[in-house]
């Protein structure tokens, strides 16, 4: 009885750690993005997909250095569909708006090239360690692109000496913010499975609700904010942001750690990797060509990913 308390304990902490920590880990990437001039999707792309796809990359390089390379492929493929389907489905529904065509055009073409490519390069059955030099290029592309944009957009804007001043606290909160999301929901995954197990819920059901949704959770818990505080540019360009750091940097980083291909099964081959594939395109392909997202792509997203659960 006492270990179920703490455990539910532990839940409670892990929501509140979440959701104060979502507010200031979203208040000092608005506040850094508008004191320097750099575009929030930028922004967003950039430190904020760092810091919210720490569960992402933890997971998936323990999982190669302890053999288990299915696990790492299965949690980066099965993330960017999660953040694609149900994170910006949930983020367009609420706050679907215009973006800015050329920027997201870069950004989405890279992440839908990532996707595909990573699926071409899977197709013999494994994923070869090579690879990872031509999934990192594409990495590199999307960080110089980001630099560049950075650049311009520092350079038309200047920080006044009561923003310097300010610096420091919103560098703390940030790094604050980061750490209560990423505790909170390793509080919250943790506990939720001792509780579910404790009430004779199935690990199976279990796998597929609280795990598969513990490592998104940041991304999903910063989206959720970013709607609160009507800042879509930020969460979208987390969203982007994350997805591309899942596919061409973590994954290759765990075929270069395991030492040898990454063996890829049939189901990822003829399900998992296509879903992905048509996620990203619907979120991506109409946007590019409209120049704005569309209320319907949220729903399209979100009908996706209820399909894919049941399936």
């Amino acid at each position: 009885m006492s270990g179920l308390f703490i455990n539910v304990l532990l839940l409670a902490v892990g929501f509140v750690l979440l959701i104060k920590g979502g507010d200031w880990f979203v208040d000092s990437a608005s506040w850094f993005a508008e004191a320097t001039g750099i575009p929030k999707f930028v922004v967003g792309a950039t430190i904020v997909s760092f810091a919210t796809t720490l569960p992402e990359l933890l997971v998936s390089v323990r999982a190669a250095m302890n053999g288990s390379a299915q696990l790492a492929i299965g949690n980066a493929v099965g993330s960017v569909t999660a953040n694609t389907t149900l994170i910006m489905g949930v983020s367009l529904v609420a706050m679907a708006g215009l973006v800015n065509r050329k920027s997201f055009s870069l950004k989405g073409g890279l992440l839908l090239a990532a996707v595909v490519g990573l699926t071409a390069l899977s197709l013999s059955g494994s994923l070869p360690t090579w690879s990872a030099y031509v999934l990192w290029a594409i990495f590199l592309i999307f960080m110089i692109s980001n630099l560049i944009e950075g650049k311009k957009g520092a350079e038309n804007d200047t920080i006044d000496a009561h923003e310097k001043k300010q610096i420091p606290s919103k560098i703390f909160f940030f790094v604050i913010g980061t750490a209560s999301i990423v505790f909170g929901a390793e509080f919250l995954v943790s506990s939720g499975k001792t509780i579910a197990s404790s009430i004779g819920i199935s690990e199976t059901i279990i796998g597929f609700t609280v795990i598969a949704l513990g490592t998104s959770l940041p991304e999903f818990v910063t989206t959720l904010t970013a709607i609160r505080k009507k800042e879509s540019s930020l969460s979208v360009g987390n969203i982007i942001g994350a997805n591309i750091i899942d596919t061409t940097l973590i994954l290759p980083l765990c075929a270069v750690i395991n030492g040898k291909p990454l063996p890829v099964e049939r189901i990822n081959l003829v399900f998992d990797f296509p879903i992905c594939i048509v996620a990203c395109a619907v979120a991506i392909v109409p946007t590019i060509i409209m120049g704005k997202f569309k209320k319907w792509q949220g729903f399209a997203l979100l009908a996706i990913y209820a399909s894919y659960m049941a399936l």
